[in-house]
């Protein structure tokens, strides 16, 4: 295993430029732990595996060091990183038998069969596939082929990391809640660095330790999950984060505790400094921390647009002025038309000055 640090990593597609707009990866720098369960997050097209493939060595980045345990391995191609990649697709040997599948990593680095037939059972009953041992992966299911190829990604205990390239696209809702439960077990009992790109939150958040939020070539907040929905550190976090995403309402800051949206003044539980007027300023708040009471019940005068019943709670869509926003309740109690009251628990709420989070004092 390995720590893995990206020493002012930038890259550019068509090449050096002096145009930041030219690079699909700003600069960043950026250090992974020995042994830790890391997740690359964002939407499409933000630079996600652009930097997985420059850790791997598929690419060579434009600007920048890569190094494994302080070495400088940026120029080393991928055979002589020591790193297993498990792509989005399945990469196996369709005429081989899973068994064949799994061992092909040992027995071509010259391994023993006493240790590649022992490793490949365990290894085989942790995925659930014991009983195909003998099966050709050609017969397979796209499940079952996609545990093969994560298989041989993980079939090695002495690799530097293992990066994981949207592994579970093609696997079925139930079966990617079993593999990531087992990925996370085998996590902790080999103590592989892990780092698995995904754009579905809930990958990301059930797998990783900590969470790199990627957006526009940029990592945008590293954290754990608990701080990416607490604290945002940016607008597109708040928004990415969470089912739905955070509230971002434009706002005015009056006072050194009180902001004006939609003319309605909200007293937040911390004082910030004056701001420049000029600056973009928008209020936080995730549709858990609101909730909605009948109409002169306190709180702000809203409007019910929409109620959606997803079972274990509902999502209220509600107009505040001209502003639309989601609210989460368990029951709508004491209503009994589309006027509500909505309530904001201020101590979760979150000021952003031009899409940045920003700290204010206790008062």
């Amino acid at each position: 295993m390995a720590s893995i640090t990206l020493k002012d990593i930038a890259h550019s597609y068509t090449g050096e430029s002096e145009n930041p707009d030219d690079f699909a990866l700003k600069k960043l720098n950026l250090t992974w732990r020995d042994g830790g369960a890391y997740a690359l997050l964002g939407p499409s097209g933000c630079g996600k595996t652009t930097l997985l493939n420059i850790i791997s060595g598929l690419l060579t980045p434009t600007r920048g060091q890569v190094l494994f345990n302080d070495k400088d391995v940026t120029g080393l191609p991928t055979q002589e990183r020591n790193i297993a990649q498990i792509f989005q697709f399945p990469v196996i040997y369709d005429t081989m038998t899973v068994f064949e599948n799994l061992a092909f990593p040992l027995k071509n680095r010259g391994r023993k069969k006493t240790e590649i037939e022992p490793r490949v059972i365990e290894l085989a009953t942790m995925l659930g596939l014991e009983n195909e041992l003998h099966t050709k992966a050609q017969h397979l299911t796209a499940d079952a082929k996609q545990k093969i190829s994560l298989g041989r990604g993980l079939i090695r205990k002495s690799v530097n990391a293992i990066l994981f390239d949207e592994p579970l696209t093609v696997i079925d809702p139930q079966l990617k809640w079993e593999l990531r439960s087992q990925l996370k077990f085998l996590h902790k009992q080999f103590a592989f660095t892990m780092i698995y790109v995904t754009h579905d939150q809930t990958e990301a958040l059930t797998f990783a330790d900590e969470v790199i939020v990627m957006y526009e070539g940029e990592i945008v907040q590293v954290g754990t999950p608990e701080a990416l929905f607490e604290r945002p550190e940016h607008t597109f976090v708040g928004y990415f984060i969470g089912s739905p995403g955070m509230n971002i309402l434009p706002c005015k800051l009056q006072e050194k505790n009180n902001i004006q949206v939609e003319g309605q003044t909200i007293t937040l539980d911390k004082k910030y400094a004056r701001i420049d007027p000029t600056a973009k300023i928008e209020l936080g708040i995730r549709p858990e921390y609101l909730d909605l009471a009948p109409p002169g019940k306190g709180g702000l005068p809203a409007r019910i647009l929409r109620v959606d019943d997803i079972g274990r709670h509902k999502i209220v869509r509600v107009a505040l002025g001209s502003r639309e926003l989601n609210v989460v309740v368990s029951e709508l109690t004491g209503m009994t038309g589309d006027e509500t009251s909505l309530l904001v628990d201020t101590s979760h709420a979150n000021l952003y000055i031009n899409d940045h989070l920003i700290s204010g004092e206790e008062l």
